[in-house]
């Protein structure tokens, strides 16, 4: 069953190397990450899966250790589930894998700061195109997975915050962006359930089908939220929260 769960957004600039001169600037939302990370290892779970989305030819499942890196955003770092960085980074048993979606890579450098030791890591990678309904049944998938299971959700709200924002000033944006905090940081199941696919699309907004694979995995569960940031910093919608 579903223990516990922390949520963070899942821009790569939340990698310092990668933000480089700006990296000040996030700060704060990895000090919120941090905290959400803390909360999950006290929750003692036997698995740890994150959650974030993919595009095509990247979702599905990844196995503990598999590698990913921030290449292709012009730096020299790779990462893997639950072991650590490092420059070219490759699973723990040698094995080639398919490398890790970007959302997927954050999180991985996430734990890596963290110096996560809690439980072993695994991935998945969630397409955008996937129903509410179909995000459910993964999540609820997810929770059985072992007695204690834990989730890093990787998302980001809308992109349409400001005009120079990634996907424009859209006026809904805001309005939508308010109502997935409020839901994630209360841990409102039933709100996340009921997030508007269609309007998440337009917005640009990454984050609804992992959110909604954790409204899937955490009904049932009795968890409680906490809030711990929320802003728009650079036109997008970052939310971080703690479920416990």
């Amino acid at each position: 069953m579903l223990v516990a769960a922390a949520v963070s957004p899942c821009p790569p600039l939340l990698v310092p190397e990668v933000a480089a001169g700006a990296a000040p600037e996030l700060d704060p939302v990895r000090a919120a990450c941090a905290e959400a990370l803390a909360d999950l290892a006290r929750a003692r779970p036997d698995l740890l899966i994150v959650v974030g989305p993919a595009a095509e030819g990247e979702r599905g499942t990844f196995p503990a250790g598999a590698a990913g890196d921030f290449r292709g955003f012009g730096v020299d770092l790779g990462v893997r589930l639950g072991t650590g960085t490092s420059a070219g980074a490759t699973p723990d048993d040698g094995t080639p894998s398919r490398p890790l979606p970007a959302s997927l890579a954050v999180g991985a450098w996430l734990l890596a700061a963290a110096g996560w030791t809690a439980s072993p890591v695994e991935g998945l990678g969630v397409g955008e195109p996937l129903s509410p309904e179909r995000c459910a049944e993964a999540g609820r998938g997810l929770a059985e997975r072992a007695e204690r299971v834990a989730l890093l959700v990787m998302g980001d709200g809308s992109a349409c915050r400001t005009v120079k924002a990634p996907g424009y000033l859209d006026p809904r944006a805001e309005g939508f962006d308010a109502a997935a905090a409020r839901a994630l940081g209360a841990a409102d199941v039933r709100a996340l359930a009921e997030i508007d696919a269609p309007l998440a699309y337009a917005l640009k907004a990454a984050g609804r089908a992992p959110w909604q694979v954790l409204a899937g995995a955490a009904d049932g569960a009795g968890l409680r939220g906490r809030p711990l940031y929320e802003d728009a910093p650079y036109g997008v919608g970052y939310t971080v929260a703690a479920w416990s």
